[in-house]
């Protein structure tokens, strides 16, 4: 399994990431075919080799010919990158990220999340960051992304609301769940653009691996003292299946009406819960009852669990963490007579055990040609046993 550990010593911003993965071997020429795919104009990558006190490492250099005062709305960004045929998981991996920016905007600025507009993170150069870095780990067949503690400093920036502390409302916001630690420094070294790509892709901690590649992307600005640069850790974990740590959070609802429970479900969902399910049990005094159970990542805990407490007459949650070992897991679109499917794929090291069409696709597709849902999935595995 490959594994890519952001050694975030001196922060994390999007072009210090994407200049790490250059760093590390991904190829310049594939990145800008990638990224040229987009609707988005006026940008230029020219990566250079700098020296960060005493640091050798790679600056993306990229430069927008559009100022930081363009904003764009989130619904803009997710429509740019769905509709620019990038590859299905460095697409998936880019509105990860949009979307948790988004969700913590929308906290911080007490609006919808598809009423947020971007001032700095919906600039040209931001949106290339964050692309670039979900395509770069994509590229170079990265299966699980791993971090460090940020470090938290101290001080204020100007930014289009006016002098905000640091780090910044949204930042702060970001490293919900992420573990930090305090560092003397009067700088903002950890950006809301670092901060959504690491915690929307990466857990935290560094696993237990190979090593074969070690690179460094390098920030703009020099800081007393320390090297401006982020530390790239590429290698091979060992055995064939991927581990991580989520939260398992449940509560007992015995006075709900289960006419509420399905939309309870599908809100936690929309909150970033990875499953949610039901289990009948019986309480006290013999009453019927439903345990409601969600598994999320430990960034997520917050929205998930105002999500059941909102949504269900429950008056609290209880939670524990649980190590899991799991399948390293892919996707794959692949062409049917009535329109494209996104198929699921799952290997143990590089033996494919499982390969499911994405449902959502394919009912949308017998929905608008009238073909049974069962030959559309038919269609898509044989689809995908062509492929290979």
């Amino acid at each position: 399994m490959r594994v890519c550990y952001f050694d975030c010593f001196s922060g994390i911003s999007g072009d210090m990431v994407l200049g790490a993965l250059l760093d590390v071997g991904l190829p310049l020429d594939s990145l800008l075919a990638e990224l040229s795919k987009l609707d988005l104009h006026g940008w230029s990558i020219e990566p250079r080799q700098v020296t960060k006190a005493g640091l050798r490492a790679t600056l993306a250099g990229v430069r927008a010919e559009e100022d930081h005062d363009h904003h764009r709305h989130y619904p803009h960004i997710v429509e740019m990158i769905e509709a620019g045929n990038l590859h299905p998981a460095a697409r998936d991996r880019a509105l990860r990220v949009f979307r948790r920016l988004g969700e913590a905007e929308a906290r911080v600025h007490g609006v919808a999340l598809d009423d947020v507009h971007f001032h700095e993170v919906g600039a040209v150069d931001s949106i290339v960051d964050i692309v670039g870095a979900s395509i770069g780990l994509t590229l170079l067949g990265v299966d699980s992304v791993r971090g460090s503690h940020l470090p938290w400093t101290r001080g204020s920036i100007r930014t289009a609301h006016g002098v905000l502390p640091v780090p910044a409302p949204a930042t702060v916001e970001l490293m919900r769940g992420w573990p930090v630690y305090q560092l003397d420094l009067e700088s903002e070294i950890v950006t809301p653009t670092g901060a959504a790509i690491l915690t929307a892709l990466a857990e935290p901690g560094l696993p237990d691996m190979a090593v074969s590649t070690v690179g460094y992307g390098a920030g703009r600005r020099d800081l007393e003292g320390r090297p401006n640069v982020i530390r790239a850790v590429m290698g091979d974990a060992a055995g064939a299946l991927e581990t991580d740590t989520i939260l398992q959070i449940e509560c007992n609802l015995d006075d709900m009406n289960p006419e509420w429970l399905p939309r309870a479900m599908a809100a936690v969902l929309e909150a970033g819960a990875l499953d949610v399910y039901l289990t009948a049990i019986t309480m006290k005094k013999g009453r019927p009852a439903e345990k409601l159970s969600a598994l999320c990542r430990e960034t997520d805990l917050s929205r998930v669990t105002d999500a059941i407490l909102r949504q269900t007459t429950s008056l609290g949650v209880r939670y524990q963490r649980l190590e899991r070992l799991k399948l390293r897991r892919d996707s794959l679109e692949v062409a049917t007579p009535w329109g494209p499917v996104r198929l699921k794929l799952a290997y143990m090291g590089d033996d494919l055990l499982n390969a499911a069409p994405e449902h959502e696709d394919c009912r949308r597709l017998s929905e608008a040609s009238g073909v049974p849902l069962k030959r559309i999935y038919a269609a898509a595995l044989a689809a995908l046993e062509g492929s290979s």
